[in-house]
């Protein structure tokens, strides 16, 4: 069996791809814009620990342990809108 006659594998590596440098605020935005209620439940929650805290420092403790209760259900939302987020990733690069 004669191997037929190819060129020669050329002897220097072909380019790669070069990607652009994306900046913290350019992924901040692009991760923003593909699950937006991460952002939001994070927004959230910090409006409502600190709503809780100021309430713990004027003595109001009735008030304050409800805004605990409520910072836990916004972590919850949070936490939930994340693992939402990555299955519908998942799903679209199928």
């Amino acid at each position: 069996a004669v191997m037929a006659a190819a060129p020669p594998p050329p002897l220097e590596p072909s380019p790669l791809p070069v990607f652009s440098q994306e900046g913290f605020g350019d992924k901040f935005l692009r991760k923003t814009r593909e699950n937006p209620l991460v952002p939001l439940g994070c927004l959230c929650t910090v409006g409502v620990l600190t709503y809780g805290l100021i309430s713990f420092q004027r003595g109001n403790t009735r008030h304050s342990q409800l805004m605990m209760r409520a910072r836990i259900l916004a972590q919850g939302f949070t936490i939930a809108a994340l693992l939402g987020g990555m299955v519908v990733t998942a799903m679209k690069s199928r």
